[in-house]
């Protein structure tokens, strides 16, 4: 599985499927397609195996990534399930699929469908942040093409309606058979409403609609699903002209940015894209990942459901994205922030750690008794207990990125100001106390190091944004309480050897660590923060890949074992580049860089002896670090000809 590499690590390489019937697909063989109000994984075998609506968070229609009986909706080749070739078109979210067979050659676009804002008539029923020039069609969109020869071709749409609990009922509402409408079987108000529309012939088989056809040279069709009153082509020429109007919004987006001329650019130009995509738009949220209970560990306990809004994920995310250039989905999430911690008279309610994509502060957990899980890992589960754990570090990372958003402008936004207040308050209160972590571990609340630092950047950000807002009194009383947490971390928070570590008067070691340095809570050349970052490098560490912290000697509250963190390996990446470990820090990016999926996504984890991607996927958490780490190199490099480095995220008072 894995070979040595000059260095003496392996050379890790993803393990494949290798097209077995019945097998699950790796984690990273889906490609990734949003309109920023829904968003699906496809297979490379043509089939979309993930897909909810009306929201990201709603049940699933097509389910078959957690269990191959719960719905998929697949176009290609008869017989055929492994593609010539497959890629994302250049600066944007459509994906085009190449086949080949024994006899011709076919051509499939897939895109989730952009246009022209839609809502002139009356407005949204969902949309609470500005509208833009383009906005979702709820309308998923497959062209065919047949480039040479001829190709038997299939459709199979089976939906199931709620995690796969909910029978689904076809029927034809077209004139012949070109439409067919799939809805809840007994009770059409219990489920979405999908309507399917082709050039195809529609057959009617259970709970399966398909179609079938032989293609020849020059022969196009298409097949649109769709899920509200937004008419669906009915030609191909009308969808090609909706497949072109997609592309050309998110080209818009992305020409926002400034990427580097590199060889790395279009890295960072799919993760920018990639976050964008995992916004909400009516409501400014960003979802940590677009699926539930993906394993951290095949067959283990360690599935999640992270489709919600992590104020630190969100904050971090936005990290990434200020450092392309791309700031203006930070005004969306604040606006988001600031209706989530406002009740409905007015009245404050406390910053908590994560929210439904629209706002909801309860998100009850359960477990789908149903579904096997992603290669026999269970549970499944919907919901997330953590929304009301104690975490510490929200406070830090929400003024962090706040702080960045508005110091350019030199002036707090009236409207943003009480929020923040309240946020610095909250930190003031409570960074004595313990807390469950950034990793949310379900053992028992301790003194994590990471959580204390992330308080003192709470306190530094809240008194540069006071300073920035004319409230010089305040800054100065938040200043010095940042001095006092500061002498209390590094008096706790130290080891013997001067190397910082997970708890207080703990010795093992944490890769949240590493955002002493990223947040400047040190100076990078301080002895501490250069013992540390070779500390983890050294032995938090498979294959030169990083765990977040050894889950022997970490009471998490679950069993077994994890894969490396990607995000910590990206963050290692950026800290050796601080330290001046540039040759290292290179090395480890260009091994990162080789273990993205083939379309250059990332899932939460690496699987550091066979490269299989784990966790949910794509996370935001994981392409946030990617651009910063790639950026902290490319500066780098830069810097030996152009002067002084400056990092791709730093806050230096």
């Amino acid at each position: 599985m894995a070979s040595s590499g000059l260095d003496g690590l392996p050379i890790l390489r993803p393990v494949s499927s290798g097209g077995r019937p019945g097998a699950f697909p790796p984690i990273d063989d889906y490609a990734f397609l949003s309109d920023c109000e829904t968003n699906c994984l496809i297979a490379s075998s043509g089939s979309v195996e993930w897909m909810c609506v009306p929201r990201p968070d709603s049940p699933s229609v097509f389910g078959s990534i957690l269990d191959r009986s719960a719905g998929h909706f697949r176009i290609g080749p008869y017989g055929k399930t492994v593609p010539a070739a497959r890629r994302y078109l250049p600066g944007g979210m459509i994906v085009e699929t190449t086949w080949q067979t024994e006899t011709g050659w076919l051509i499939v676009r897939d895109a989730l469908v952009l246009g022209r804002w839609h809502n002139n008539m009356e407005r949204s029923k969902t949309h609470r942040r500005t509208p833009m020039d383009w906005d979702a069609e709820h309308m998923l969109l497959r062209t065919v093409k047949c480039v040479s020869g001829t190709v038997e071709f299939e459709m199979s749409c089976e939906p199931a309606f709620d995690y796969y609990r909910k029978p689904v009922h076809w029927e034809y509402t077209g004139r012949v058979y070109e439409q067919a409408t799939a809805t809840c079987k007994g009770d059409p108000d219990l489920g979405p409403t999908l309507t399917l529309t082709t050039d195809l012939r529609i057959g009617l088989e259970g709970r399966e609609a398909r179609a079938r056809t032989r293609m020849r040279d020059g022969d196009r069709v298409f097949v649109a699903l769709t899920w509200s009153e937004l008419p669906p082509p009915t030609t191909y020429d009308e969808a090609a002209q909706k497949m072109d109007t997609t592309i050309d919004c998110w080209r818009q987006w992305i020409t926002l940015g400034d990427f580097p001329d590199h060889p790395w650019r279009n890295y960072l130009q799919r993760s920018a894209l990639t976050l964008k995509g995992l916004t909400y738009a009516p409501t400014g949220a960003l979802l940590a990942a677009p699926t539930t209970s993906l394993p951290e560990t095949l067959g283990g306990e360690r599935n999640w459901d992270y489709r919600y809004t992590w104020v630190r994920d969100s904050s971090f995310a936005l990290w990434g994205l200020y450092t392309l250039g791309l700031d203006r989905e930070a005004n969306d999430f604040f606006a988001f922030l600031d209706d989530a911690t406002t009740g409905a008279n007015g009245d404050a309610l406390p910053l908590q750690v994560l929210y439904g994509i629209g706002g909801e502060r309860r998100i009850t957990e359960e477990i789908l008794h149903n579904l096997t899980g992603y290669d026999d890992s269970r549970p499944v589960r919907i919901g997330n207990d953590a929304y009301d754990q104690d975490q510490h570090d929200i406070w830090g990372t929400m003024l962090d990125t706040v702080y960045l958003h508005v110091k350019s402008r030199q002036q707090v936004p009236e409207s943003l100001w009480p929020m923040l207040e309240r946020t610095v308050q909250a930190a003031i209160k409570h960074w004595r106390e313990p807390d469950r972590g950034i990793w949310e571990v379900r053992g028992e609340p301790q003194q994590f190091t990471a959580s204390k630092v992330m308080c003192w950047v709470a306190l530094d950000r809240g008194a540069r944004l006071a300073q920035l807002n004319g409230k010089r009194g305040q800054a100065a009383e938040w200043f010095k309480i940042a001095d006092e947490i500061r002498d209390n971390v590094l008096e706790h928070g130290v080891d013997a050897n001067g190397v910082f570590t997970q708890v207080y008067g703990g010795d093992s070691l944490d890769a949240s660590l590493l955002l002493i340095v990223l947040t400047r809570f040190l100076p990078p050349d301080d002895p501490r923060v250069i013992r540390t970052v070779l500390a983890i490098a050294d032995n938090l560490t498979v294959n030169g890949l990083v765990l977040r912290y050894d889950t022997s000697t970490t009471d998490d509250g679950l069993h077994g074992e994890e894969g490396t963190f990607t995000i910590c390996s990206f963050w290692l990446v950026s800290c050796l580049v601080e330290i001046g470990e540039l040759e290292r820090a290179t090395h480890l990016c260009e091994r990162l860089l080789g273990l993205a999926s083939p379309l250059r996504l990332y899932a939460e984890e690496i699987d550091p002896r066979t490269g299989r991607h784990l966790g949910n996927f794509p996370q935001a958490f994981t392409h946030l670090a990617l651009i910063n780490a790639v950026t902290h190199v490319i500066r780098a490099e830069d810097s030996r000809e152009a002067g002084q480095f400056q990092p791709a995220h730093g806050n230096g008072r």
